[in-house]
């Protein structure tokens, strides 16, 4: 309040008027900063952990067209998975040397794979996502 007091104005009952502090800064809201990792964070990590496996009729491929999965190829598959994953991709054909595996993206799981001599006449369907690795 500025100027002078004048008790007339306060109506009965009502106590006289204080002296209110003006602050020079704005007021902010209180922000609560996020406990723990972030989503993106999270979600990539745990799509990470999870090793690619392999469906029956994959391994029956692997066997018949007598291609060979190695450390080096598991783990170059490994991580076009993840590439795919962090890309959004649900199906997707990983490339790996002279083989083609096409990857349930969401489920971690190669349904089949291909090997140089068979695609020559091959068509990858139901793929969003196609991987060099």
């Amino acid at each position: 309040m500025s100027g002078t007091f004048n008790p007339a104005l306060v109506p009965p009952g009502v106590s006289a008027p204080t002296k209110v502090d003006v602050r020079t800064q704005p007021v902010r809201p209180s922000v609560q900063t996020p406990q723990g990792p972030a989503f993106a964070d999270v979600l990539r990590d745990t799509a990470g952990t999870k090793p690619v496996t392999f469906s029956k009729h994959a391994v029956q491929r692997l066997e018949r067209r007598n291609l060979p999965v190695d450390q080096t190829v598991m783990q170059r598959l490994q991580d076009g998975v993840d590439r795919a994953a962090g890309k959004g991709a649900r199906d997707a054909v990983v490339l790996v040397d002279d083989t083609a595996f096409v990857v349930s993206v969401s489920n971690r799981t190669v349904v089949t794979a291909v090997g140089r001599d068979q695609m020559k006449d091959h068509v990858f369907t139901n793929i969003d996502s196609a991987v060099i690795a």
